[in-house]
């Protein structure tokens, strides 16, 4: 499975991992986003302690480096986790 020029999911029984992995850092990078993105309300709402904030940024950015890391291990980049989703447009 891997994401052809298209924009859409090419099945590849030769490439089966690295569409795995890319389907796989997808659903991680997506999830990501959305905490982050309740994270920074969260922060901006003021309902956390200083130490939370530190953490919490010390975790994101932690994940963020990992996924940076496993996107190179497998060769992809940021728009090989944008999967086409139709008539629905694009996942990110």
């Amino acid at each position: 499975m891997q994401q052809g020029t298209n924009g859409r999911i090419n099945f590849d029984p030769e490439k089966a991992e690295q569409g795995l992995a890319q389907l796989v850092l997808t659903v991680v990078e997506l999830v990501r986003q959305i905490v982050e993105r309740h994270a920074m309300r969260r922060v901006e709402g003021g309902t956390l302690t200083d130490e939370q904030v530190e953490n919490l940024g010390i975790a994101l950015m932690n994940l963020e480096e990992k996924m940076e890391e496993l996107k190179e291990v497998f060769g992809l980049d940021a728009e090989d986790l944008n999967i086409d989703l139709g008539p629905l447009g694009s996942l990110m």
